[in-house]
């Protein structure tokens, strides 16, 4: 059976262009704002709501996915236990109401996510207070108390960026979950200062009277946002070294026409309307990814997202690149340059081309967890057939220790491939994760054989065969490895029944 299992997944890698890559981020987004499944499961039970974010994580664990990002705060409000903010609306149905009975979306994803072998990257966002003028703010929001500190702008409100209160508190709101919890990553999206409305000025003219200091407007805003940037990494950094910060920012920074650096695009620009220099964070070494939202089809005159996928691994300034990927367009546009009836395979095959994007994240993810046109079935059997070991960083040159005490056991009629490690200290370089591979009768003990991983797990056993016959696992050989919180690997443990 494992080598039939081999070989057709050698034969739908191949019949894809080629074979799936050992490392690549395959993240999806779970957004909740806007998803009122969230409230309605919620109304009907803590327990119902629990059963749909576990079954969405696994869906996009069947597709081959191995990250979450998991929205917790789209609206200066919390979809977990906090002290510093109130419920979210899209969890309870009323900001500030708790859940009934109590319990922590939060930690529950992360208990789904990592039980599967996945990370979950919490996904905040910094300055959105509300996301239309009907939302009714508790009496004692930071807005009521000091309105000075926010503007309304398109019947919505916003922290200013301007304050150094603001960010203060953006950072303490970090820094409590990622001491609290144990997330991977803090992922914040594409939201800074507002997305512009035409005829409309963002009503700051107070903060840059007070704070301005003779700066040029659009130069003091975006210094506003570098400010909040390197205070939230520094946050996270000092709390947890090993948890990552991401930013997913909108998929053109700049087009050619206003700046040679530019892209090949004609669209709405990062550094000009959303005062966000993504570059200069990477370059500062502020976030460890960006997952620039190229959300177009592949030839679409005004940003077409071929060229921006080389124009972002061209300018990545050292971090890694996921590429946002809008299923929608990505299922529902053909492909005649390939003659396919979608947009899929070409833009897998583009992202595994270049040599600083790293992998892909899916907006939305329900649009997979729905397998949506196939979508999911493409993942699955194709395009993330095979398990994939998120990109490592930190210093390369450190790896984890080996595993140790391998051996093959019987238990409760089955037979089960068992480890030890050693102790999880609270470093970096704790193992805590696994990888297992089975090398069939012939092959070389190979770490770089895709086809031979197993599981990527996070337990200190693998079962092998449901019956305890050893003689049917004659011939093969198993191997186990480490992974620390940096996702970097050790050395192989093998053994040979």
């Amino acid at each position: 059976m494992r080598r039939l299992l081999a070989i057709a997944a050698l034969l739908l890698a191949l019949a894809a262009g080629a074979a799936n890559p050992k490392r690549e981020f395959r993240g999806a987004w779970l957004h909740i704002i806007g998803q009122s499944q969230y409230m309605n499961l919620q109304q009907k039970g803590s327990e119902k709501l629990k059963e749909y974010i576990a079954d969405q994580i696994d869906r996009l664990h069947r597709a081959g996915c191995n990250a979450i990002i998991f929205q917790v705060r789209p609206t200066a409000d919390a979809a977990y236990i906090s002290d510093y903010e109130p419920w979210s609306s899209w969890i309870t149905g009323k900001r500030g109401r708790q859940p009934q009975p109590l319990w922590d979306p939060l930690e529950f994803a992360i208990e789904e996510a990592h039980k599967r072998g996945m990370e979950l990257h919490a996904w905040l966002n910094p300055y959105r207070v509300t996301s239309s003028p009907k939302e009714v703010l508790p009496a004692d929001h930071p807005s009521k108390k000091h309105p000075e500190r926010f503007f309304r702008y398109d019947n919505k409100i916003f922290f200013d960026p301007a304050y150094q209160e603001n960010r203060d508190f953006i950072c303490t709101i970090v820094k409590d979950i990622t001491s609290r919890y144990d997330v991977d990553a803090i992922h914040i999206d594409d939201y800074f200062y507002p997305y512009p409305v035409a005829g409309k000025e963002i009503p700051d003219a107070e903060s840059y009277k007070k704070f301005g200091e003779g700066m040029n407007r659009a130069d003091w805003r975006r210094h506003n946002v570098d400010l909040l940037i390197e205070q939230m990494h520094d946050a996270i950094k000092q709390t947890k070294p090993w948890v990552r910060f991401g930013v997913s920012p909108f998929g053109i920074w700049r087009n050619k026409k206003t700046d040679p650096r530019g892209s090949d695009s004609n669209g709405l620009q990062n550094y000009d309307a959303l005062y966000a220099d993504v570059l200069l964070w990477a370059r500062k070494g502020w976030v460890d990814y960006l997952a620039p939202q190229l959300y177009w089809t592949l030839d679409f005159k005004a940003a077409p997202s071929r060229h921006l996928a080389h124009w972002w691994n061209d300018n990545s300034e050292g971090v890694d690149i996921y590429i946002g990927q809008d299923v929608q367009r990505t299922m529902n546009n053909a492909d005649p340059k390939a003659g396919d009836s979608n947009e899929l395979a070409t833009k897998v095959k583009l992202s595994r081309e270049l040599p600083n994007i790293k992998g892909n994240v899916w907006w939305h993810g329900y649009w997979v967890t729905d397998n949506m046109k196939g979508v999911a079935d493409s993942l699955a059997y194709v395009h993330q057939n095979t398990v994939a070991l998120p990109p490592a960083y930190g210093d390369l040159d450190e790896q984890p220790a080996p595993v140790k005490n391998l051996e093959l056991k019987r238990k409760d009629g089955k037979i089960y491939l068992e480890w030890d490690t050693e102790k999880i200290k609270g470093k970096s370089i704790d193992p805590v994760r696994f990888v297992v591979y089975s090398f069939i009768e012939g092959e070389e003990v190979d770490p770089d054989n895709v086809e031979a991983i197993m599981i990527l797990t996070p337990r200190k056993e693998y079962l092998v065969s449901e019956d305890d016959d050893v003689h049917q696992l004659r011939g093969i050989r198993f191997a186990v490895s480490a992974l620390d919180r940096n996702n970097r690997e050790s050395s192989l443990s093998v053994l040979t029944p």
